[in-house]
């Protein structure tokens, strides 16, 4: 799963960072579980010195926190959906 075409929606190309975009692809990737779920979900916050990354999944149940330091940080919950044949990564309301 998410080895495919990747795509990001308007949403996400206007108010996320692109290195922001780039971090969360790596860390659906790289994850250490025994299965992906078809849905990723991703809980960015701001905080004082940067981004507070929450990266959830429901099955099998996956939680993963991330700070990273930075200056462009948003406050905002963005999905990645798989669907065998691309990726996609949306805003929440997007959806």
């Amino acid at each position: 799963m998410f080895d495919d075409q990747k795509f990001l929606t308007c949403g996400v190309e206007n108010e996320i960072p692109s290195w922001l975009t780039n971090l969360m692809w790596h860390m659906v990737l790289t994850m250490e579980v025994e299965s992906k779920d078809y849905l990723q979900v991703f809980r960015l916050t701001k905080t004082p010195v940067g981004q507070h990354i929450v990266h959830e999944q429901e099955q099998p149940p996956y939680r993963y926190e991330l700070d990273v330091s930075c200056d462009d940080a948003v406050d905002t919950k963005v999905f990645v959906i798989d669907n065998l044949t691309h990726s996609t990564m949306l805003l929440a309301e997007e959806y």
